[in-house]
């Protein structure tokens, strides 16, 4: 896809070469990086905020760490991207294909920095020991978050499930939003997901609502919300919902991330067409369904929406 006005794309050709920019890592996983300039507006809202210190400047977070070990820092490199001014870290939610690189890239953020610690903001429930139960009864393990490493390599952690804005000064930036109110009748989360009881690891209770699902919100100035999700497991509709009642603001911008409408499962399918009706009610400027939104989903939004989808791809930088 092309450059747009607010769409930069990472050239393969220079002088007739094929440059640095052709060799990214390109994976099943999410990881996106968010700059907030100061002139940001503020969301007047009375919320409860937990008391976090930044310097008074432009402020970068990482948004999810990819499902490997590296590409995130091997991408930081073939994108020059100074990882050392990530002013933290927002887990979307607690599957690996989301927090995998976490441990490294903090590691790599201190190097870089000196700082001693860096901060990781997400739900408590992201640490939880999970399993996968498929419908003809196959177990899996998934990876989990490890607490205790992800201390020991110098995360600062921040468990909260309420709306939480970052930086916390006069010019608020991102709101998190904690978690997100399920009240659709169509987004049923996944399923398939259980959770090992803290008490008793072989015991499993069914954790379908994946209620560590969170999103961030961007007020852009006279335009709208910018919604970002990772997998969107609390549904993409119950999200959009949500920022607009945290936010008393009705103006969408764009919505862009994980949409979780792979039609393989008739779950999926039967809360597409209700999601795609939805989505064109609450009329975004932008469409930038990633990751797990699934090809159907996706070529539906393009055929009702071509004016408004834009093609996502590593390496992308989409300006607002």
């Amino acid at each position: 896809m092309p450059t747009s006005s607010n769409t930069t794309r990472p050239q393969m050709l220079t002088n007739e070469k094929l440059n640095k920019f052709s060799s990214p890592i390109a994976e099943h996983g999410f990881s996106a990086l968010v700059s907030i300039a100061r002139t940001s507006s503020r969301i007047n809202k009375n919320l409860n905020r937990e008391s976090n210190t930044f310097e008074n400047k432009d402020n970068t977070f990482l948004f999810d760490t990819g499902i490997s070990e590296n590409s995130v820092i091997h991408n930081s490199k073939i994108f020059e991207i100074d990882l050392s001014t990530i002013d933290g870290i927002i887990l979307s939610h607690g599957h690996f294909d989301h927090f995998t690189g976490i441990y490294n890239i903090v590691e790599k953020v201190i190097s870089l920095s000196l700082r001693s610690k860096v901060d990781i903001f997400t739900h408590p429930d992201a640490f939880l020991k999970r399993w996968e139960i498929c419908p003809d009864g196959r177990k899996v393990k998934l990876p989990f978050l490890d607490e205790q490493r992800l201390r020991m390599v110098g995360g600062q952690i921040h468990k909260n499930k309420k709306p939480l804005f970052i930086p916390n000064n006069d010019d608020y930036s991102i709101l998190i939003t904690g978690e997100i109110p399920r009240k659709t009748n169509f987004e049923k989360g996944y399923p398939f997901q259980y959770a090992e009881d803290a008490s008793d690891e072989k015991k499993l209770i069914h954790d379908p609502l994946v209620k560590d699902d969170q999103a961030i919100i961007i007020n852009v100035k006279n335009k709208g919300l910018v919604i970002l999700t990772g997998c969107g497991h609390a549904g993409i509709i119950n999200t959009i919902k949500y920022s607009k009642e945290l936010t008393g603001i009705n103006e969408l911008y764009a919505v862009i991330g994980g949409f979780h409408l792979p039609t393989s499962n008739k779950i999926y399918e039967n809360a597409l067409y209700p999601t795609l009706d939805e989505l064109q009610k609450s009329d975004p400027k932008y469409i930038i369904p990633c990751h797990c939104t699934g090809w159907k989903a996706t070529n539906k939004i393009i055929d009702l929406m071509p004016d408004k989808f834009i093609q996502p791809s590593v390496g992308t930088v989409f300006t607002f």
